[in-house]
């Protein structure tokens, strides 16, 4: 008969947590990181722009949030919309989240219909797809807009979302 202590399958089970306990004794081991491998953008400190006329209808601000570190292409933004304002159609090489935060949108993909978006939603926009976001005509809304760039680009702008189209979404739906 094996003795329980040395069985494959026991020893096997001890692999991964004496790893990790060997990891952690390592970190602390290590010290903490230095100041400079960690940067902090107090809260303010960067300042809001208006959405360029270009690529908005109405008023927008624009908040940065966080620019992309190499190697990552990842950066977010917080944008306002005033009660009717809306960005242009538009479109993401890798696509877009929106995390709405306050307010009452709307958002549409081409061809489809002009859906509301609430505090707390989280949209997901495919790469490539057609469509734009804004504020509902009476209330303002706020998102964080979260986007990768493809060779320094995470959007294309497209034409404005025309008057009749965002009157579209005015009544029931």
């Amino acid at each position: 008969m094996m003795d329980r202590f040395a069985s494959p399958r026991w020893l096997a089970a001890l692999a991964l947590p004496l790893a990790c306990l060997a990891s952690m004794a390592q970190a602390r081991d290590a010290g903490p990181a230095p100041a400079d491998d960690m940067e902090i953008n107090r809260n303010g400190s960067r300042p809001a722009t208006p959405g360029p006329e270009a690529n908005f209808t109405g008023s927008v601000r624009i908040e940065p949030v966080f620019d992309a570190h190499a190697p990552s292409t990842v950066g977010a933004g917080k944008v306002t919309f005033e009660p009717g304002a809306r960005s242009a159609w538009h479109r993401h090489p890798r696509g877009q989240y929106l995390i709405v935060t306050d307010g009452l949108g709307w958002t549409q993909v081409e061809g489809g219909p002009i859906t509301e978006m609430h505090p707390g939603d989280v949209i997901w926009c495919p790469p490539g797809v057609r469509h734009w976001h804004g504020a509902s005509p009476r209330t303002a809304v706020t998102h964080i807009a979260v986007q990768e760039a493809v060779n320094g680009a995470n959007v294309e702008w497209l034409e404005k979302v025309t008057d009749a189209e965002y009157a579209r979404g005015v009544g029931p739906r």
